[in-house]
């Protein structure tokens, strides 16, 4: 099994190119399935999540088509010729029940296993399934299998009680080919929500309000063949510009989106680093200072994303100062506390807040990364621990982030993966 080694030294300084978002692109290529013609998807990142959905559509007879130099996956939908999403595959990965809509607005059949995925709470399927027969579909779970079947999905209303960003999703798929007009209420708003709307927008789907908590989707005959290319990886940025931040340094990530960005740029600031936007140029410069501890509370977008708590985390392991976060997304999102207090963080839970105390130094030692954004989390703060920072189980971290190593590596940080 491959580990990460990372040894604590000076400050980050340099460019970084941000990837395809991994979370927008998932999604993105389950909606292939609705067309009737290729679609093209460009600036997709090479991750380990983007294999796994490529072997499930592929599994279900579709055409894959995948050029990784240019970051370009092409699908052709029109040889799907089974409906089921085995175990095997969608035990990896959660975003993979999001084949679940697509394949029963377009076949009127779906079977797809209960899936797996970061161990970072329940996330239950039941507002999926709750959506899908709010748009006609009989749906049983059985041995482990969603199983829905409709003859043709039909319009309706539908309100979350609770904002969910896959089931937002899964719906929005399926109702681009719905019959009527479907009105998706307390909807997710997050700019992957956007980009899949855009997606289904250019193969001919006819949806208003994607980012709002109202989406309206007016159902069409038929969608056809596109080229989309995927936003910027929100997540991603986030990750380098706190480790520029962390490292007292600084660091460009360039190929951005600043305007999904709002929540974290400020909490940046908040911790004492110059910001400055350029176009698709984010520059976080601590000019050398010791990062200021911060208070997060994670919320649904335009909210402090959750898939950003872990980074803040190990921010404020070595700022100035005391900060709270409260994790209210998922309720057992603190697995990495315990990792880096074997690097001499001071950390106290209680309940779903974890109140940091910033210590002068870190030391490293060997950890294990429990979820995608701990690892991100334990390799900033190896970035600025004493000595060697051995991280085990980076499987999680090859499913979310391209190239880690290499792209830290190009800003000064001292990385390498073994065996």
């Amino acid at each position: 099994m491959q580990k990460i080694v990372v040894t604590g030294g000076g400050p980050l300084d340099g460019e970084v190119r941000i990837s395809g978002a991994k979370n927008a692109v998932l999604p993105i290529l389950c909606a292939t399935l609705l067309a009737d013609e290729p679609v093209e998807i460009r600036n997709v990142p090479h991750l380990h999540d983007v294999r796994t959905i490529a072997r499930l559509l592929g599994g279900l007879g579709a055409g894959i088509g995948h050029d990784r130099e240019a970051s370009v996956v092409r699908v052709d939908p029109r040889t799907v010729d089974s409906h089921l999403a085995p175990y095997d595959l969608v035990r990896t990965m959660r975003a993979s029940v999001l084949v679940l809509g697509p394949l029963l607005a377009k076949h009127g059949t779906a079977e797809v296993s209960l899936p797996g995925g970061c161990a970072i709470g329940s996330r239950p399927v039941d507002l999926h399934i709750k959506a899908m027969e709010a748009l006609g579909a009989e749906v049983a779970v059985e041995h482990g299998y969603i199983k829905a079947r409709a003859r043709r999905l039909r319009g309706g209303n539908f309100t979350f009680p609770m904002v969910s960003v896959g089931a937002t999703e899964n719906v929005l798929m399926a109702a681009a080919l719905a019959e009527g007009t479907t009105v998706i209420d307390n909807a997710a708003c997050e700019p992957e929500i956007v980009d899949l709307a855009d997606c289904l927008l250019a193969m001919g789907a006819d949806i208003e309000g994607a980012g709002t908590p109202r989406i309206v989707v007016r159902g069409v005959e038929r969608l056809h063949g596109a080229t989309h290319h995927v936003i910027a990886d929100r997540i991603e940025t986030g990750t380098f510009l706190v480790a520029g931040a962390i490292t007292r340094g600084r660091v460009v990530a360039t190929h951005a989106r600043p305007d999904t960005l709002d929540a974290v740029i400020g909490k940046l600031a908040d911790a004492g680093a110059d910001v400055s936007i350029d176009g698709d140029r984010i520059t976080v410069d601590m000019q050398g200072r010791r990062p200021r501890a911060v208070d997060i509370v994670t919320e649904p977008h335009p909210g402090f994303p959750t898939d950003m708590q872990a980074q803040f985390m190990a921010l404020n392991c070595v700022a100035e100062g005391t900060g709270t976060i409260d994790e209210t997304i998922f309720e057992n999102r603190f697995m990495h506390v315990n990792e880096l207090m074997r690097l001499g963080a001071d950390i106290a839970i209680d309940g779903n807040r974890a109140t940091v105390r910033g210590v002068a130094s870190l030391s490293g030692a060997p950890v294990m990364a429990t979820d995608l954004r701990a690892s991100a989390s334990l390799i900033l703060a190896g970035l600025v621990a004493d000595g060697e920072t051995t991280i085990d189980r980076i499987y999680h971290l090859d499913r979310g982030y391209e190239r880690i190593e290499e792209k830290l590596s190009g800003l000064g940080a001292i990385i390498r993966r073994i065996d």
